[in-house]
Formats: structure tokens, sequence, C-alpha cells
């Protein structure tokens, strides 16, 4: 497929693409003309990612573990194939999301507790999402 496809199936502007191939993430195949044609399994690897740049990790870092992800849940080869300072640097990131994490945890026990102090009996209403 084109960019432009890849771009509206992934919902990721093509600009971004065309950065993504600068940074060794994505590798399309080129025709004569110049045009960028990606395989249909570059749908995912866009996805992942997308989810991964999400997650705070720098497109160093998932240049380094990509080649390793056929998925969001599998890991090939063995883990101890990862280079110590990506693992390392993996593990930081790992930590500051567990961070955010207990924050956003904390915060959400916090305003649950104010809401049922202030808020009248009956008058409840459910978060978002619970």
């Amino acid at each position: 497929m084109r960019i432009g496809e890849l771009s509206r199936r992934t919902g990721v502007p093509t600009r971004l693409l065309r950065y993504y191939e600068e940074q060794g993430l994505l590798h399309p195949d080129r025709a004569d003309n110049g045009y960028r044609s990606y395989p249909e399994s570059a749908v995912p690897d866009v996805q992942q990612i997308r989810g991964l740049l999400d997650s705070g990790l720098t497109t160093e870092m998932i240049r380094a573990i990509l080649p390793y992800l056929s998925g969001p849940e599998e890991l090939h080869p063995p883990a101890e194939c990862v280079a110590p300072r990506t693992a390392a640097l993996l593990q930081a990131h790992i930590d500051r999301i567990q961070a955010r994490i207990d924050c956003l945890a904390r915060n959400r026990d916090r305003l649950t507790a104010y809401l049922s102090v202030v808020r009248p009996e009956g008058n409840s209403v459910a978060p978002p999402g619970r």
C-alpha cells in the first residue's frame, strides 16, 4: 500500500510516517518512481510504534527493541538478547510509568473520597470507565 493509505488506515499523518522511516522504525519498499510501498504488516507496526511513543519511549529506544517485538505481548528472541544499556533504559521508563500510575491512583482515590463527602446521597454518578 502507498503512504497515503497507510496514513488513512492508522490515523498517523504521512509526515510522521516519513519521520518513522528516517528514524529506522519503518522500512518501506521503493518503486522505480520513488514511491513508498508498505506491506499489510505495516498497519499493526505503526499502531505499535504509536503506542510505544504514546507511553513515552523515544524513537531510539523503540528502534532498539522493535526488531524483537512481533506484537504487544510477544518477545522474540529471548529477553537476554536486549543490550544491557537498552534494558536499563527500559527499566527506568517502566519505573517512571509506575510512578505516574501510582500518582494517578492516589489522586483518583482522593477525589473519590472528596466527592463522597460533598455529594448528596442518592445523587451519585459513577465515574466514566467504571
